[in-house]
């Protein structure tokens, strides 16, 4: 019997809607045969329209063809065949014949038997078809909902040759490809990536990289922050104990066969072997193993990423000697982490690598990890697209409502539900403003805060500008023009929300203001000897002759006469000015000197003659003499 070459990548294929039936539309998908050799190669295959039928990651595996029950339409397990897998061993990918049953019966019969997938053999030569779910009915919707397993329907041709090389004795390994999204929320979030350090198995190895690369930053920012714990894992299986001893095995396992990958050209006479794969993934667990000692987890991002980097394998520096030098730029303890990993060639248990085989088998509410890569988050298998957004989205999903760390709030994570009919919220295209705002959670429909200016509404049908300089926001919303050097608005900047056409102007003011003419409405330059002209948002008046038009009383007045009155006005009130003040003067003057001149004669008379009220005066000379 053939050892058969295990492959770790999928052929990824496009998904071609090739016809359709009822509401469906069938996808075609490519699914790799990588052993036996006389039928390897790529052959179509159509997503079944239940279970999981898009996942992210690849799944290699052995095919299996029961003896009993090949419809697969009764319980194996009334046979005694089941198809759990052992640990460490490749998932169990189950072959059934068409007929006799719903397709989902079959899958559902063989997914409590243990299968990882199931592959469904047409029995008529017919392009392929869409495997659709029964009419739900109270039977069949309690097993359709619970079918958690891949399946696909491949042709008729294509499944005998399958059978024909299973029931020669050959060991029939596929790779298959999906797609799934099943995030779960929790107060802390704990997460694991199952991955591989190969970079040379196409597709799916490009794409794990540049995840690792791209959700590197977020992820340290997450751990730093003790928002996450995360833990990587890497997937392993074991050889069968009948190959141990073949060159086959040899290449791609270490410590005997125990733990194993596949090779990474497919391709066992060049290039890199399995067991390289294998003892890179031991020394990246031990980096994370020897960095979160000295509590510095994250710092397995920056190594991976390195690596990657600086010893691709398709530079031939995909070995010990450049892993050695990543680590020491790093500032990790070499001698730490070579202890860990132990020796590979040893016949005995590696503890690390069998923690991790240990790990695959799935318990409580996640399933087995078959699938590669596989990002679990709090225990759930996360089930999408792999790339920073989508991830990031699942994790921060996990956290409580206004607890999320401010990366959960970056652009990276929007649901994008704005790009399509803007969320349906309020928008003004005009301003190019917009209620509607992503958030990891979804959209909300809140009234925006624009330069300062808030806007109020219900962020669905109306959002207004409020306060002061809302006029500097698309005028707004209300109506504006500008002509010859002269601007119009009909937007008042005092706090209000009305919009009031101008002065000169008449409309509702959001829509149009429309100019008055004065002049035909007789609303100005009524007199007689006045001459209208209108002009946008005003209007003209002019006299004839020396005539001077005076605004305020819609009148016209001689120029020269206007100003002679004006001339003599003033004159006569200089002259009436004059006269005031010196008449007063005079009075003035007349009265102080009137005053002066009687103290001064009373003062005299008062020296020379006594007045009448005083007695005479005695003659004190006569006394002395006598």
């Amino acid at each position: 019997m053939k050892v058969c070459r295990w492959l770790l990548s999928l052929f990824v294929g496009l998904l071609l809607p090739v016809s359709i039936m009822g509401r469906f539309v069938v996808e075609k998908n490519s699914l790799r045969v990588a052993s036996p050799d006389k039928i390897r190669g790529t052959h179509d295959s159509a997503i079944g329209n239940f279970g999981i039928p898009q996942y992210g990651g690849s799944m290699a595996g052995n095919v299996v063809y029961p003896k009993d029950n090949k419809k697969g339409c009764k319980e194996f397990d009334e046979s005694g065949i089941s198809f759990k897998s052992s640990p460490g061993a490749l998932p169990t990918i189950v072959l059934l014949d068409r007929g006799s049953c719903f397709f989902a019966l079959k899958v559902w019969n063989a997914q409590k038997a243990g299968a990882s997938a199931v592959l469904v053999a047409d029995d008529v030569e017919e392009p392929l078809i869409t495997m659709d779910t029964p009419e739900e009915d109270g039977s069949s919707a309690k097993y359709v909902e619970n079918i958690t397993i891949p399946s696909a329907l491949v042709g008729k041709s294509f499944g005998e040759k399958l059978k024909d090389a299973i029931s020669g004795g050959d060991m029939v390994n596929v790779n298959l490809d999906w797609r799934e999204s099943v995030p779960h929320p929790d107060d802390r979030v704990e997460y694991e990536l199952w991955s591989n350090s190969n970079d040379e198995c196409g597709v799916k190895c490009d794409m794990l990289m540049e995840f690792v690369k791209d959700f590197k930053g977020a992820a340290q920012i997450l751990e730093k922050g003790g928002y996450t714990q995360f833990t990587p894992h890497y997937i392993t299986w074991y050889c069968p104990h009948a190959f141990t001893l073949s060159k086959q095995c040899k290449s791609q396992c270490i410590n005997h066969g125990r733990y194993c990958a596949p090779d990474p050209e497919q391709d066992f006479s060049t290039g890199y072997d399995g067991k390289d794969v294998v003892v890179e993934n031991l020394r990246q667990l031990c980096v994370f193993k020897v960095a979160n000692e000295t509590g510095k987890p994250w710092v397995w991002w920056d190594y991976v990423t390195d690596f990657q980097i600086r010893c691709p394998m398709k530079e031939k520096k995909y070995n010990k000697e450049c892993a050695d030098a990543v680590i020491k730029s790093l500032g990790l303890n070499i001698e730490k982490i070579g202890k860990c990993m132990g020796d590979p060639d040893a016949d005995a248990d590696n503890p690390v690598l069998k923690e991790e085989q240990d790990a695959q088998i799935g318990k409580g509410s996640r399933g087995d990890v078959t699938i590669l890569p596989t990002l679990v988050v709090n225990n759930r298998q996360y089930r999408g697209k792999l790339e920073k957004g989508a991830v990031l989205k699942a994790i921060c999903s996990g956290f409580e409502e206004t607890t999320e760390p401010a990366v959960c709030l970056s652009t990276d994570v929007e649901t994008n539900e704005c790009l399509s009919n803007n969320g349906g919220c309020w928008q003004d295209t005009a301003a190019n403003i917009t209620a509607c705002k992503d958030t990891f959670r979804g959209r909300v429909c809140e009234c925006p805060l624009v330069d300062g200016v808030q806007f109020k509404g219900d962020g669905y049908t109306s959002c207004e500008a409020r306060g002061l300089g809302r006029c500097k926001i698309n005028n707004g919303g209300c109506w504006h023009d500008a002509r010859n050097g002269h601007a119009f608005s009909a937007c008042s900047d005092n706090g209000g929300v009305k919009c009031q056409c101008p002065t000169g102007f008449k409309g509702d003011g959001v829509k149009n203001c429309e100019d008055i003419d004065e002049c035909r409405e007789k609303k100005a330059c009524q007199c007689p000897e006045c001459s209208c002209k209108n002009t946008w948002g005003s209007y003209e008046c002019s006299c004839s002759g020396d005539l001077l038009y005076m605004r305020d009383h819609d009148t016209c007045i001689s120029k020269i006469g206007s100003q002679g009155r004006s001339t003599w006005a003033a004159f006569w009130l200089i002259i009436l000015g004059v006269v005031m003040i010196s008449g007063g003067a005079f009075l003035v003057y007349k009265y102080r000197i009137r005053q002066y001149m009687d103290s001064e004669i009373r003062a005299i008379m008062a020296q020379y003659m006594p007045l009448d009220s005083q007695g005479e005066v005695p003659n004190h000379v006569n006394d002395e003499r006598a």
